[in-house]
């Protein structure tokens, strides 16, 4: 009965652990810029580090948001996701970043980010974003150059241009990996399928300003 009682302590004990370990977890060391084998044999949650002896600056640096990605034609907007992958100081960070570029009339079709929040920062035009809970409610705004908008974690996001110019935003991940589940690919495939251009025009049919689009210098209580 001892022995019993003794195992059962020591199994507790391992579960409290376990489920703690994530949240109490924090870097051994200043940086683990991320190192990718060529013959990856053992894979693991996230990324190896890179011998420290072999960390530069420009492990901490990248270029990719800095010119815009290439233009669905049919969406007219781009979005370029940078993580750990891509840019090695990201890793053990809990970050990633995007670039989103959206033409005139260019949007991004509902996706979420199953293991991310995002916070995005408008940096040029106006742009609509908005979310959808739980509970079906929908949570919508109009924004404008240094306007920030978060979409909690997991729940369907878009967004559109509704200015005169091409719009510009910039994202922030609480995640290295935030995923991407794009519902539209994923339902209807092609996006000029009739489903996906419906649910285009659903999309932009909430836009409360309809045909009107939303200058710069129009002051609007967009909320809803």
């Amino acid at each position: 009965m001892y022995t019993f009682n003794l195992l059962f302590v020591i199994a507790i004990l391992l579960l409290i652990c376990f489920y703690s370990l994530p949240v109490y977890c924090d870097n051994l060391q200043d940086t683990c810029p991320t190192y990718i084998s060529p013959d990856e044999t053992i894979f693991i949650n996230g990324f190896p580090c890179k011998n420290p002896s072999n960390v530069t600056t420009s492990d901490f640096k990248n270029m990719m948001l800095s010119q815009p990605g290439s233009a669905d034609e049919f969406l007219r907007s781009s979005v370029t996701i940078v993580t750990a992958a891509e840019f090695p100081g990201l890793n053990t960070l809990g970050l990633a970043t995007a670039r989103t570029d959206l033409e005139l009339d260019g949007l991004v079709m509902p996706h979420t980010h199953p293991r991310s929040s995002e916070m995005m920062f408008v940096a040029k035009g106006v742009v609509i974003a908005g979310f959808i809970d739980t509970k079906g409610q929908l949570f919508q705004s109009v924004l404008r150059a240094g306007d920030v908008f978060v979409f909690p974690k997991g729940l369907l996001h878009y967004c559109l241009n509704s200015g005169f110019e091409g719009a510009l935003i910039y994202s922030v991940f609480n995640a290295q990996n935030p995923g991407v589940v794009d519902v539209s690919n994923a339902m209807f495939g092609d996006n000029n399928s009739e489903a996906v251009k419906m649910a285009m025009a659903k999309l932009v049919s909430l836009n409360r300003v309809e045909d009107v689009r939303v200058h710069d210098d129009t002051n609007l209580n967009d909320e809803l």
